[in-house]
């Protein structure tokens, strides 16, 4: 026996399907580009495989080479919240958004990598990310100068360009490790390594004479007075106070 529709009744509707993030459209081209060729691969097509209009992907993107560096904009834009929060340690903040933009790229490894040989084959997209590069690096600094301002804004330059130096250093090594190494162990250990290698860079400055402190500093120095137990306070007072006074006329 059948049963027929109730007369009136409306159709039912198939389920939506769930509209996909900027970040998952951007998975679907990187993997367009691998196969077919970044120049190959027009904009159309992207919009077809991620089942979105041509003009909703060109709301969510400007160009394609936006497409393949989606997730720093999003990084951008956290490492931008974590700036605006209160840190006790302005120079560590710096290692900690650096981390976060690590982290990220260890949780998307499989797409990171495909994504590292599309950026390889193509010129364009090579210049773009060393723009995105120097971008990470003058945000640091630009926060660093605005945090500290009591420290020499060269200091605030070198100390950005060392942390993303050393970052993107590890993070090479991270995309570029045989998977036979195991992904998750590699990734772990690089994670480690690219914390201690950050903490080296901090120490590095400390020993410069710019020590990284955590709050603005007044801009004094700090002087330390090593005298015998025994001796004589009044000629203690007057022994530092000379020392001083020669020291500020240098």
């Amino acid at each position: 026996m059948t049963v027929s529709p109730r007369a009136g009744a409306p159709d039912a509707e198939p389920p939506r399907r769930r509209a996909l993030t900027r970040v998952e459209v951007a998975d679907i081209a990187v993997r367009l580009f691998r196969e077919r060729g970044y120049e190959a691969t027009s904009a159309t097509e992207i919009a077809e495989a991620a089942g979105v209009s041509r003009s909703t992907f060109f709301r969510q993107f400007r160009s394609k080479d936006d497409v393949i560096f989606a997730d720093h904009d999003e990084l951008f834009d956290q490492i931008a919240r974590h700036f605006e929060s209160a840190h006790p340690d302005p120079w560590l903040a710096v290692c900690d958004g650096a981390t976060m933009v690590f982290d990220r790229f260890r949780e998307r490894l499989e797409i990171a990598r495909i994504r590292d040989l599309v950026v390889r084959e193509t010129p364009v997209l090579r210049d773009r990310e060393t723009v995105m590069v120097i971008r990470y690096e003058r945000m640091f600094a630009d926060y660093l100068r605005s945090s500290v301002p009591a420290a020499p804004a060269l200091a605030a330059i070198r100390f950005a360009a060392a942390v993303t130096a050393t970052h993107n250093y590890e993070l090479r090594r991270l995309i570029g490790s045989p998977p036979e190494e195991g992904p998750v162990r590699t990734a772990s250990a690089l994670s480690s390594e690219l914390a201690a290698e950050l903490a080296e860079v901090r120490r590095m400055f400390r020993q410069g004479g710019r020590p990284p402190a955590g709050r603005a500093d007044s801009g004094q120095d700090l002087v330390i007075a090593v005298f015998p137990a025994g001796a004589d306070p009044g000629d203690l007072a007057r022994a530092i106070e000379g020392q001083l006074r020669a020291a500020s006329t240098r």
